[in-house]
């Protein structure tokens, strides 16, 4: 286990300290004089895990030790820490839920493009919309946290949430397209190669079967001359 993935797993088990934290009002820690409440825990447990999802993949990349593990969990731990924020603050009723529902579905979608593709041997890598979305998704649930106790950040959370939502679109479309151009074309085209491999193997069979049934008449013909001209031999009288 090497220090980008002992990253990765830290921001999976940080997800239900986030959950807790947003959902428990009863939290006021009290350091230097100052009162901490529960959103504000809540956003820094959330921008540490956000620190771990930029640190482990530039460690993995830098240190060259992208591993298998990692690249599987890396997406999970992602979407599980965005979609326990978001659903925990449809909770709170500090966002709307069909807004919510269209940026978690937008990322199965995704993630199920993803999983037939690395089934047919592609990687569909993430592009530079989907890094501006994960950008402003991070900066739009910072300023959803801040709104709960500060009612004027309500403005700059809900902008900066459609700006999410704007790149979320646009960069699940061009996932689409992607798949679309290069996975699905190059799976056809492979499938119907096989296709024609397997109705070429099927001719041969079929021209095997052929020459031996044509062999086995052959047989059975000469087998039958054989048997006339034995049986003529027999009926002829010897000679004197």
């Amino acid at each position: 286990m090497n220090l980008p993935n002992s990253l990765t797993l830290a921001r999976i088990f940080l997800v239900p300290l986030l959950v807790a934290a947003l959902l428990q009002e009863s939290i006021v820690l009290h350091w230097q004089g100052a009162v901490i409440t529960n959103d504000l825990v809540a956003l820094i447990i959330f921008w540490l895990a956000a620190a771990t999802d930029l640190l482990d993949g530039y460690l993995a990349r830098r240190w060259k030790q992208v591993t298998t593990i990692g690249t599987l969990l890396d997406p999970i731990a992602d979407k599980l820490l965005v979609s326990a924020a978001l659903i925990s603050l449809v909770q709170l009723g500090a966002i709307r839920s069909w807004l919510v529902v269209l940026l978690i579905g937008r990322e199965f979608a995704v993630s199920g493009l993803r999983s037939i593709a690395a089934a047919e041997g592609y990687t569909i890598q993430a592009n530079e919309l989907g890094k501006t979305k994960t950008f402003f998704q991070v900066v739009a649930i910072s300023f959803l946290l801040l709104s709960i106790r500060h009612p004027d950040m309500t403005r700059w959370a809900t902008l900066s949430l459609y700006v999410v939502v704007f790149f979320s679109v646009v960069s699940a479309l061009s996932y689409f397209g992607k798949f679309w151009g290069v996975v699905d074309d190059s799976t056809k085209l492979r499938r119907r190669a096989e296709l024609l491999d397997a109705e070429r193997h099927r001719q041969r069979e079929r021209i095997a079967v052929n020459r031996t049934a044509a062999a086995e008449r052959r047989r059975l013909k000469a087998a039958r001359l054989r048997a006339r001209e034995f049986g003529a031999t027999a009926d002829r009288p010897p000679s004197a």
